[in-house]
Order: C-alpha cells, then structure tokens, then sequence
C-alpha cells in the first residue's frame, strides 16, 4: 500500500481538527490528563472493535453537545459531518436537547434518563458510548490505584452511585442488542469496578 491508501481521510481530518479546536486546551475531571486522550482513545477504540468513519468521527466529537454546545450546535454538525454522525452523537449524550450550556440537571436524572433511552436504540447507534464508557472506566481503576478514595471527590456522585451507573449501562446495552468484544471488555471492567472496597468519605 502507497502512503496516500494509509492516510486519514478529509472527512477526519477535519473532525480531528475540530475536536483539537474545541478540547484542545482542555483537562479531565479534576486531572491533569489532557481531554484529547480520552477523545483520541474512544476514537481508537471505535475504529478497532469494526466502527466506520462516521463512528470515528462521531468518537471524537462525542462530547460537543454535553462540554461544548455554546460552541457548536446540532444543526452545525448535521450541516459538516451528516446526519448519522449527529445522531450517534445524540445517543451518547445525557444532556436534554435544548442544553446551551451551565448548570447541567440532576446527576441521577440524567444519567437514567440516558439509560432509559440507550435500552430502545438501535445497536448500529451504541458503539461510540461503549467505547465512551470503556476508558471512563479505565480511568477510574487506574485512578483508584494511584489514590484511592480521593478519585471519587471528582464526581458529581459517589462510589456506590457510579458503579450502579456502570451496571445499568452494560444491562442497557445488552437489552438494546449490542455484541461486540467492546462490550464484553466494559463488562470486565465495570466487574472490576464493582469489586473495588467501599472507601471511606
């Protein structure tokens, strides 16, 4: 193969280019790890459990209409990267459609909210908010291996409440009808999570 077969295509390139845009100078929660990792990591993960460019692209941009919708809008990423994309994007995110923006609504709410839908969508839709929540959980361990208890001061709920929320998501994306070594890797790893020792406050 030439170089030029190896090479990305426009279409993500210019989403790479925008995500640098928007996240670029961006951390995780309460961390010095860059949020381009996790961005790039989901996109990897995406590409490597089978997802197409519109997964790829929708993987990087995952968190637009959550982190940065002052910034970019639906129609906006319609119009650039077309209607799948945006409606990948959509499943994987817990915000109502009209958010612009500051106080987000209740954790709990949603958060079920986001399971209640994710177990009536289309598998084809789910790959992206798998791979999402593989390496959210991935960082937790690793956290939690570094420092302990203290990780969970990061997170709008706490320890019991996260893993109930990983349990849910692997029940909800089984009942939607998704296979795929990705699934059964968040499955393992939402075990792991599960397993941890109740910290103290």
């Amino acid at each position: 193969m030439t170089d030029k077969e190896y090479s990305i295509t426009p279409r993500l390139y210019e989403a790479l280019q925008l995500t640098i845009d928007l996240f670029g100078h961006d951390a995780r929660k309460s961390s010095p790890v860059p949020a381009l990792s996790h961005l790039l990591s989901v996109c990897a993960m995406v590409q490597f459990d089978g997802g197409d460019e519109d997964e790829a692209i929708a993987a990087l941009l995952h968190d637009t209409l959550e982190d940065k919708p002052q910034f970019i809008t639906r129609e906006e990423i319609q119009k650039r990267f077309g209607a799948r994309v945006l409606e990948i994007i959509e499943v994987s995110t817990d915000t109502p459609q009209d958010y612009q923006g500051g106080p987000k609504p209740p954790w709990r709410e949603r958060k079920q909210g986001y399971l209640d839908h994710v177990r009536k969508t289309d598998p084809a839709l789910l790959r992206v908010t798998i791979a999402d929540k593989v390496d959210n959980v991935r960082a937790i361990l690793a956290d939690h291996q570094r420092i302990g208890g203290e990780l969970w001061q990061r997170f709008n709920a706490g320890q019991a409440d996260q893993a109930w929320n990983y349990q849910e998501a692997v029940k909800a994306y089984e009942q939607a009808g998704f296979q795929s070594p990705l699934l059964k890797e968040l499955k393992r790893l939402v075990t792991e999570l599960s397993a941890l020792p109740i910290d103290p406050l």
